[in-house]
């Protein structure tokens, strides 16, 4: 919203030397988003002046120029060159003489032109910051608006700071001058001259015929009735300039109006010509089929949710977004019916989003409007017209009006001294209370005595009490103590208050969020990192240890993931917790897998030639329940009890945490150093078993098959016969899908199971000084047995002495048969007190291979 601090001081009393700047921070202390403040540049001087002679003279490139005299009250005439030809003899202009610098730092210099020393020149709408108004010449000022020599800048009010503030949709009252206003004059306590504070004339009754089939949609619609306007009446230029200040370009002077009024109060207006209305307006849902061409000359198909404004003819406007082309105001309109009506935030919105058409009024719409303004709107519309366009307003009104009005609210006297944990006292309470348009009573005896409104005492907001408990305040003539109640009634133009808290808030935010003292609460003794916090933080450490990068993505997916990780038809993956309303109807579903979104990570990252990466993530994956009741809406006017809490519980999907990694292209560069290497399977088998090892425990590793990763070069990870992963390298269609390089890999691991299968602590094994021996030993085993069950058998059997074990080669071929594999480990063994004879080696090492015989029907090989 574009607020020109002129148009603010219309209505609010500021002292002559406050700044836009200086408004600007003290909306912001109350809690408005002012972004920037344009400041005018424009220095004079810059006169009024009358043109007294002109002379056309032809150019050569086929241009005609005005060489002109103007009076403009010095002495002698001032000569300048004009290139327009919109004015006469006798006509005000505005002349900008040398020394001037014009708005965007347009420096003005008599200056050699066209054969002639031209001494300033004759301004333009656009040369003065105005805007474009549309008739590319030099502004021309009505007899009688100044005087040759008068100082333009005051008279035209050129020099303006103007405010543009994002409005947040709690804030839609501030979408207006009015709401602005009200705001700067609460924030200097300086009274409010409202600008809907006029007497509506009409009778309210006999106006122009309506019916409204959708009270719920549209609860209030007024119309009034102007006659005899002059089409060709132009907007006066004070109305002009401030519509193009606060970014409308003016069209035409009932357009004009019904803008200006819109910006002035906030209540959207339409004009409808009366004279190609037919019959009586009616308010109503669309038909399945119905089409309607808007002011934009589109022809929209309307869907039944639509609200529209219709006639005998059929739709003629889609309510609160556009109107439609065939009772447009034009150049030939003479009789104007107008529209203000209250609709629906929700259906405008809808409608708004469902064709993709934004406009002023939808937007307005959207954030809620004043219901009590449309008959004040649709007054100060005729009375404009009739003032600046010839028309009379005719007597007849038709108001429809079955808006409720808002509800009261109790709340403790001393609730947003207690919510903000700040001296505010029931004085200051009630005085900022009413300084937003609330009215404040003391609550009657039998609501004191009735059970607090949910949320009166927010014990979950309380920091601690700001003011005394017996503190008092004058209400209404009456001695109120902080604990007594307040019966607080909202403004019609402030639908966000519906609970103590919203009024707590609007206290605080005039108390001065500044005011508020920032107390950090008192943590409790001996507290600090859960043990499961501080293994997910070990398991992080040791990732970005190796090398990777953590990354963070959104947890959507959908079946184009699925069908893309290669999973089959039946697999559990696919079975989702679908979302009501998703983000993209591409993504519905929350992800049961970490490598549908990490996969896309990579996707980006490679597209973006960033093709070697090691990157990993944590979260959540949600895992829907066979069977789950539909979770319970508990009061607000209570804690819940512990049995609503575990069926809110119960009826979450299962959420464990997992961590994804993926590695694509080198894992170490090459350069002069040497070669790099790529990253490989067992790379992605090496950082599962380090995530492992963070935590302390050492899984089963075995062969598995397991979208989406390569038959054959795939590792299953298991503790106690529990799978909790799997890692290795993806398969090929896999990374076709993806746009990854060829043999990248991945890994995915339950990290909560992780955590809670790791012991308390880790103990670290003591230090030997004494010698190591080694010993070497290869087995024949079947070709299905993993090296990690031999690797498990051979440190059961070996017994303490075991200080490490690692397989170093696997042979298959002719010399061992079919079916089979030789796997080759060093066994490396140490006392801590002692040095190892030579038979107590043997017999560890002896101890080992037995195990691995009898648990596979292993062949020691010699050899």
């Amino acid at each position: 919203m574009r607020v020109p601090l002129s148009w603010l001081r219309e209505y609010v009393e500021l002292p002559a030397a406050v700044t836009g700047r200086e408004v600007a921070e003290q909306l912001i202390r109350a809690g408005l988003e002012v972004e920037t403040v344009e400041e005018s540049d424009l220095t004079g001087p810059l006169v009024v002046g009358k043109v007294l002679t002109y002379e056309n003279e032809p150019q050569k490139n086929g241009k005609t120029i005005r060489w002109c005299s103007l009076d403009i009250g010095a002495a002698e005439p001032q000569w300048v060159v004009c290139g327009a030809h919109n004015f006469e003899v006798g006509d005000l202009v505005v002349v900008v003489l040398p020394g001037a610098v014009l708005p965007g730092g347009f420096a003005i210099a008599a200056r050699k032109t066209y054969g002639h020393v031209s001494n300033g020149m004759i301004c333009s709408s656009s040369e003065l910051g105005l805007g474009d108004d549309g008739t590319h010449g030099i502004v021309v000022l009505e007899p009688g608006e100044g005087q040759p020599g008068d100082d333009a800048i005051e008279l035209l009010a050129l020099r303006d700071d103007v405010l543009d503030i994002a409005v947040t949709p709690d804030r839609g009252y501030c979408l207006s001058i009015r709401g602005v206003a009200r705001e700067v004059a609460t924030a200097y306590g300086v009274p409010l001259s409202d600008p809907a504070g006029l007497t509506p004339t009409g009778s309210g009754v006999d106006g122009y015929p309506v019916r409204v089939d959708d009270a719920d949609a549209c609860s209030v619609f007024v119309t009034r009735t102007v006659t005899g306007i002059d089409p060709a009446a132009t907007s006066p230029r004070w109305m002009q300039k401030r519509l193009l200040a606060s970014g409308m370009r003016p069209i035409s002077i009932a357009v004009d109006i019904t803008n200006y009024v819109m910006l002035e109060l906030g209540n959207p207006i339409h004009g409808y010509d009366k004279n190609l209305l037919s019959g009586e307006i009616v308010v109503r849902r669309a038909q399945q089929g119905e089409k309607l061409v808007t002011l934009d000359d589109q022809t929209r198909e309307l869907d039944a949710e639509d609200l529209l404004i219709t006639d005998a003819s059929g739709p003629i406007g889609l309510a609160g977004v556009m109107g439609g082309a065939t009772t447009e105001l034009s150049a030939t309109t003479r009789d104007v019916v107008i529209e203000a009506a209250h609709f629906d935030a929700i259906v405008i919105a809808r409608t708004s989003r469902r064709h993709k058409l934004s406009t002023e009024g939808s937007k307005r719409w959207e954030r809620e409007v004043d219901p009590n303004l449309p008959r004040y709107a649709a007054q100060r519309v005729a009375d404009l017209l009739t003032e600046h366009a010839g028309g009379t307003t005719l007597p007849d009104e038709t108001v429809i009006d079955t808006h409720p009005k808002p509800a009261p609210v109790n709340l403790r006297a001393d609730h947003p001294a207690r919510v903000a944990g700040a001296p505010i006292t029931i004085e200051e309470t009630v005085r900022h209370l009413e300084s937003v348009g609330c009215t404040v009573e003391a609550a009657a005896a039998d609501a004191v005595a009735a059970p607090l409104a949910a949320g009166v005492h927010a014990p979950a907001l309380v920091i601690t009490a700001g003011a005394p408990a017996d503190a008092r305040g004058v209400v209404g003539g009456g001695v109120v103590a902080g604990d007594d109640l307040l019966t607080v009634t909202p403004p019609s133009w402030r639908p966000d208050l519906v609970d103590p808290n919203d009024f707590a808030e609007e206290v605080i935010r005039l108390f001065g969020y500044d005011n508020v003292p920032s107390v950090l609460p008192a943590a409790a003794g001996g507290q600090g990192l859960t043990i499961a916090q501080k293994r997910r933080r070990r398991v992080a450490t040791a990732l970005v240890g190796a090398g990777l990068t953590e990354v963070v993505s959104y947890p959507f997916t959908g079946p184009a993931d699925f069908d893309a990780l290669g999973l089959p038809a039946d697999d559990s993956r696919r079975t989702t917790v679908q979302l009501v309303n998703p983000i993209s109807d591409e993504e519905p579903s929350m992800q049961t897998t970490l490598l549908a979104t990490l996969l896309r990570t990579a996707e980006r990252n490679v597209g973006r030639g960033a093709s070697d990466l090691a990157i990993f993530q944590t979260g959540l994956v949600f895992l829907p329940k066979a069977e789950t009741k539909p979770a319970p809406l508990p009061s607000v006017a209570q804690r819940p009890s512990d049995a609503e809490i575990q069926a809110l519980y119960d009826a979450l999907p299962d959420q464990p945490l997992h961590v994804g990694v993926v590695l694509t292209g080198a894992l170490t560069p090459t350069g002069w150093w040497g070669k790099g290497s790529p990253a490989g399977w067992a790379d992605a088998v090496q950082v599962a078993r380090l995530i492992a090892s963070a935590v302390g425990v050492e899984p089963v590793v075995r062969n598995a098959e397991y979208a989406p990763w390569h038959p054959g070069r795939c590792a299953e990870f298991s503790i106690d016969g529990t799978v909790i992963g799997h890692a290795g390298e993806l398969h090929p269609k896999v990374c076709q899908a993806f746009g990854l390089p060829a043999r990248s890999s991945a890994v995915e691991l339950n990290l909560g199971a992780l955590i809670d299968a790791a012991p308390e602590s880790i103990s670290a094994r003591p230090f030997s000084s004494y010698p190591v021996a080694k010993e070497d030993v290869a087995l024949i085993v079947p070709a299905e047995v993993s090296s990690a069950e031999v690797q498990a058998a051979l440190t059961e059997g070996a017994g303490e002495l075991l200080e490490a074990v690692r397989l170093f080669d696997v042979y298959t071929g002719e010399q061992i048969g079919e079916g089979k594999k030789s796997l080759a480990f060093a066994l490396r063994f140490r006392a801590p007190d002692r040095t190892l004879k030579e038979n107590e080696v043997a017999g560890a090492r002896q101890a080992a291979v037995q195990v691995a015989v009898d648990r596979f029907g292993a062949v020691q090989r010699v050899g």
